[in-house]
């Protein structure tokens, strides 16, 4: 028997939306449009008569927006929600909101020439479905609980140490989850997140306002320094170069690899010619295989590696994909990782004093 089919529920108040999505959605054999809602108070009742597997949920709609609905149902019946959110610097803020909610991650809508641009989007929003009802969707966090976030210790590390993380789908979190406990003077830090472009200045920001290291988007030619985290830009391959004594970041309009620009495999192995033992590199959740090949580079060229475990991922496709090469020497759950890269990168800089 064929397997059943991934409900959808599109919830949009644009009929033009819902009736993109529903032609999308069902040209695939493995997945099905159940209902379609034009407001979050229509879609509460459909959710309740048809049981979908994933939901997708435009950001801004009448009656009641998709933020608050989304709040209200990641506490009381957690399920997999794909946004469907406008390529604007608001919309992006807003779907990073959404993302910390609990949502599993977003379409963004083209600017222009919406149908030709969303039928374009047809296999990547397939992709993204498959992914979402595979996810492990966990109920939110309220927006006005506390959140404190104890700092991870750092003796002194040499400014050559490197952290190098990459992560696709439920990553936005993941990587804040990471970088919150790091102290100022933490080792510099690459990270190149699946993200269209557009998104991931917002995302950088938004990073930068909630740690004690300072977070921004990369740019052409910077310098690599401590305390500093460097996000690869949404359309642009991110790699890291040096220059005389110097890390230096390098940007790359090159072809996409393994369907991703940025990858994951792009950066990483940069940081394996260039960081070597130097470098830890941390691959977190994310669906695929982008970014397994690049792990296990730098695992061969002397750095140390990270894979989340799969109980804690979002989506256990990437790090699944770097455990079954053997790239990783860790495995671990994602509210260790950053105490144990700074275990790392201090036995590290130990190892070579002596």
């Amino acid at each position: 028997m064929s397997a059943p089919k991934i409900k959808v529920l599109c919830v949009d108040d644009s009929a033009l939306i819902r009736d993109l999505m529903t032609e999308i959605i069902n040209s695939h054999d493995d997945m099905e449009v159940v209902a379609t809602a034009p407001d979050p108070l229509v879609a509460r009742d459909l959710i309740k008569r048809t049981n979908p597997d994933v939901l997708t949920l435009d950001v801004e709609m009448p009656r009641m927006d998709g933020i608050d609905f989304l709040e209200r149902l990641m506490r009381l019946r957690p399920m997999p929600v794909l946004m469907v959110s406008s390529l604007t610097q608001a919309g992006s803020e807003v779907t990073l909101k959404a993302l910390e909610l609990g949502a599993v991650d977003f379409i963004a809508k083209p600017q222009l020439g919406i149908r030709s641009g969303m039928l374009e989007y047809s296999e990547m929003i397939a992709d993204k479905l498959r992914a979402a009802a595979r996810s492990r969707p966990r109920a939110a966090p309220r927006r006005d609980a506390p959140r404190a976030t104890p700092t991870v210790r750092a003796p002194l590390i040499s400014s050559e140490k490197l952290i190098i993380i990459g992560a696709s789908t439920g990553g936005t979190e993941a990587i804040r989850q990471v970088l919150e406990p790091l102290p100022a003077n933490s080792p510099a830090i690459l990270i190149t997140q699946h993200m269209p472009g557009g998104f991931t200045r917002s995302f950088a920001e938004r990073l930068d306002r909630l740690c004690r290291i300072q977070v921004k988007e990369a740019e052409e030619g910077e310098r690599v320094l401590p305390g500093h985290a460097y996000i690869a830009p949404g359309d642009r391959h991110l790699k890291l170069a040096r220059s005389g004594a110097n890390y230096v970041v390098r940007l790359d309009d090159g072809e996409p690899v393994n369907r991703h620009r940025p990858s994951v495999d792009v950066l990483f192995h940069s940081a394996a010619v260039n960081a070597g033992r130097n470098a830890v590199g941390a691959l977190l959740t994310g669906m695929g295989r982008d970014g397994a090949a690049g792990l296990l580079e730098m695992r061969q060229a002397g750095a140390h590696t990270l894979a989340q475990s799969e109980e804690t991922c979002v989506v256990y496709g990437m790090p699944r994909e770097a455990v079954a090469l053997g790239a990783a020497v860790d495995v671990i759950d994602l509210d260790q990782v950053a105490s144990r890269i700074m275990q790392l990168v201090a036995a590290s800089g130990r190892a070579q004093r002596v």
